[in-house]
């Protein structure tokens, strides 16, 4: 069985953060709210807990994994950012988008797409996300958290410990989450292209604005 934490959405307790980041850094995979959805996510380095995040979610290997990072100091870390494109970036994050950009050497090859060397990075605006990317001192990789067979992510966390309680090492509390999935952006071709409309507004990379 998991365990359980109530962390506050806006004040997260240190000494439950730092617990959460030790079991991260144990191999756990964890549940924990974000700017969007709920989601799922892992040690940047632990192939063990990727794959039981695969089997839960039921993905391919042709599947972008995200890189959650706590600023763009990061971001430039693991992927190649110009100069136009980082003052985008800086313009719209943190927030709830996924930035699809090329990988430099830094990002795992197991969470690459198999024919592109490319990888989803996400900056987001949540407290609890940003207090426990701190604790780790790097970054999280992550998916949302929508089962197969759902149209929609999870949001409310005790129903996440009611389906997945006994396949999670940890299930943070933060309250509800919006409903809705990040804005997909791809950044490889020098112009903006917007993948999927979520929860961000798509209009500063040209798409259609917020109604």
């Amino acid at each position: 069985m998991s365990q359980y934490f109530h962390i506050h959405p806006e004040n997260p307790q240190v000494r439950l953060i730092r617990q959460a980041a030790e079991i991260i850094r144990k191999g756990g995979v964890v549940a924990y709210p974000t700017d969007s959805a709920y989601a799922l996510g892992c040690h940047l380095g632990d192939k063990d807990a990727l794959e039981r995040i695969r089997r839960l979610r039921q993905l391919d290997d042709k599947h972008n994994f995200t890189l959650i990072c706590r600023d763009l100091s990061e971001l430039g870390v693991y992927a190649k950012v110009d100069n136009q494109t980082f003052r985008l970036l800086k313009a719209c994050t943190p927030g709830p988008y996924t930035f699809i950009l090329n990988a430099t050497n830094e990002v795992p090859r197991r969470l690459l797409h198999p024919k592109r060397r490319t990888i989803g990075l996400r900056i987001p605006n949540h407290a609890i996300t940003q207090a426990l990317l701190e604790a780790l001192g790097e970054p999280m990789m992550s998916v949302t958290l929508m089962l197969p067979g759902d149209d929609l992510p999870l949001t409310d966390p005790e129903m996440i410990r009611d389906r997945l309680g006994k396949q999670l090492d940890l299930i943070i509390d933060g309250g509800a989450c919006n409903i809705e999935p990040t804005t997909v952006v791809s950044l490889l071709e020098g112009e903006p292209e917007v993948l999927r409309v979520g929860l961000g507004n798509p209009a500063p990379f040209g798409g259609a604005p917020e109604q």
